[in-house]
């Protein structure tokens, strides 16, 4: 018989093995040691949430235990935020492109990151976009529709998860890291 721990992971609650939650935990901390002391808190945040995301897709809607093979596996996903091997993790388990989603770029923006946005998302030169949209402009009204109604219809990525979404990145630790002016 195994004990279990009911414990509150980035605003949710999970039951979760004796074992498992230690196995965490100490994940935690190794990462927290990780970072830099500038933006520890939000990076921390995010990092709960996304481990609360990860566990809640793999044990679903059941009342299931999250047990140590679920956490090495989200541990492997996650990483470390200097990009070094977690110490005891697989490093097969990590997934490395994700499907992408289209977000209007703020990061790369000259008015409202549609133009950046769209070549995120098809992993093209912006500048080639943004050509291509001057040229529809100028052919025609078409290409003021066009914009107009992707600036209305696209959302734009507020956060680091989202950009990592854009481009077809796993939100890993090491990924999340690479926008951080954005929010968390």
């Amino acid at each position: 018989m195994k004990k279990v721990i009911n414990a509150g992971i980035g605003g949710r609650s999970f039951t979760v093995d004796e074992d498992a939650y230690a196995r965490l935990d100490s994940y935690l901390i190794l990462f927290k040691s990780r970072l830099g002391a500038d933006s520890s808190a939000e990076v921390m945040a995010d990092i709960e949430s996304r481990v609360a995301e990860l566990f809640a897709a793999e044990v679903g809607n059941g009342q299931m235990v999250v047990d140590l093979p679920i956490v090495e596996k989200v541990i492997a996903q996650l990483g470390l935020p200097d990009g070094s091997p977690v110490p005891g993790a697989d490093p097969l388990a990590a997934e490395e492109r994700q499907p992408r989603k289209l977000y209007r770029d703020p990061s790369d923006k000259r008015l409202a990151g549609v133009c950046s946005g769209l070549a995120a998302y098809f992993d093209i030169d912006v500048v080639l976009v943004r050509v291509l949209m001057l040229v529809a402009l100028l052919a025609g009204s078409a290409g003021f529709w066009i914009y107009v109604v992707l600036w209305i219809a696209v959302p734009k990525a507020v956060n680091a998860k989202q950009q990592c979404e854009l481009r077809g990145l796993a939100p890993t630790a090491d990924n999340l890291a690479k926008f951080p002016n954005n929010k968390i």
